[in-house]
């Protein structure tokens, strides 16, 4: 059995949403089972023979601030499911709450990996090609270093290889033009430290890509700050949510252009799925010593399934261990780039 625990109060709608996207995938999952964390009352008429209620007392609201979160709410839904994680009680926590605070949390209770001085989150968005580029970081660290967006690439590059079994995930650096000589400083050291990375063998690193090659498929994975991610992925979604009220509106107007939208229905609909964010929800806190999820706070039941099947998924591929040894592999490699970027650090050590 694969063991997920939920934080049933978490996002928009709480238990709402949550508990019958939990009944949906337990008729789905027979090898999964499922600790439900929340408020005693919200969850007193949910039973199935595998899954268990963990009672919470205190609940992160999505205005939450860190401190209240970490601080003040030591028995929030969120806390405790995370917990069943650090426990043992569990293979990975899902939540929909507030993503600052489940980052804090996560990071504070779980502890980070050796070499790995952040989390990120990793996200897959749709492609041209049928699929999903996972792209990281979508928003946990705005201001990163190249060390750091070496780090993202690593773990990325785990997470791609678990999940979709690819032995040499291809790597792309998120810049503003293809030639190494364009953007930013930090993306110019990154860029030569994802080469070196591809010379030793820790990575297949494809070089550097724009932000059309997210969607056009042009590599696997797509590293780059949280402040550039998040702002890609807010605008997957909203292009998503434009195609859908077009399709609305197109349907409501006069008889051609019914006519019109009906003989354009079945492509723009399939390219509605297609865009569609809430088949890929479920986002990855990497660099954790456990498997945390995070659901789009808004998710219905439909999108909060997916992000249980993406936590599923990961732990039944073991996917803690394969990023585990990923990092372990390049350690040598991540410690060489931390010693360059504070030499005076490391000849005191």
């Amino acid at each position: 059995m694969t063991t997920l625990a939920v934080d049933c109060m978490g996002g928009d709608h709480g238990p709402r949403v949550t508990l019958a996207a939990c009944r949906h995938f337990l008729e789905k999952q027979p090898d999964a089972q499922l600790v439900l964390v929340g408020m005693a009352d919200a969850l007193s008429g949910f039973s199935h023979p595998r899954a268990r209620v963990v009672a919470a007392t205190e609940v992160v609201a999505m205005d939450d601030a860190v401190e209240v979160a970490l601080r003040r709410k030591k028995d929030s839904s969120m806390r405790v499911a995370i917990q069943q994680v650090k426990e043992g009680q569990a293979q990975a926590a899902v939540s929909a709450g507030n993503t600052g605070a489940l980052m804090a949390l996560a990071r504070y209770l779980l502890k980070t990996v050796d070499g790995i001085d952040r989390p990120a989150i990793a996200y897959p968005l749709p492609n041209a090609k049928g699929g999903a580029t996972t792209v990281l970081d979508l928003g946990a660290n705005v201001d990163c270093t190249e060390q750091h967006l070496l780090q993202f690439a690593v773990m990325g590059s785990a997470l791609v290889s678990a999940l979709k079994h690819v032995d040499a995930p291809s790597v792309g650096l998120l810049n503003i033009g293809e030639e190494v000589i364009k953007g930013s400083e930090v993306i110019k050291k990154a860029g030569e430290l994802l080469r070196s990375a591809a010379n030793s063998g820790d990575l297949n690193f494809y070089g550097n890509v724009e932000g059309n090659d997210i969607f056009k498929g042009t590599t696997d994975i797509v590293v780059c700050d949280g402040f550039v991610g998040n702002v890609a992925l807010k605008t997957s979604e909203g292009l998503a949510q434009m195609i859908g009220g077009f399709l609305r509106e197109e349907f409501s107007r006069n008889l051609l252009t019914k006519l019109a939208a009906i003989v354009a229905y079945p492509i723009l609909s399939a390219f509605k799925n297609r865009v569609d964010y809430r088949r890929y929800n479920g986002a990855a806190l990497l660099g954790l010593r456990g498997l945390v999820f995070k659901s789009h706070g808004s998710a219905d039941e439909f999108a909060f399934e997916q992000a249980l099947n993406r936590a599923y998924d990961s732990a039944r591929n073991n996917l803690l261990d394969r990023v585990q040894a990923r990092i372990a592999h390049a350690r040598p490699l991540l410690a060489a780039a931390e010693s360059d970027a504070h030499p005076a650090e490391a000849v005191a050590s």
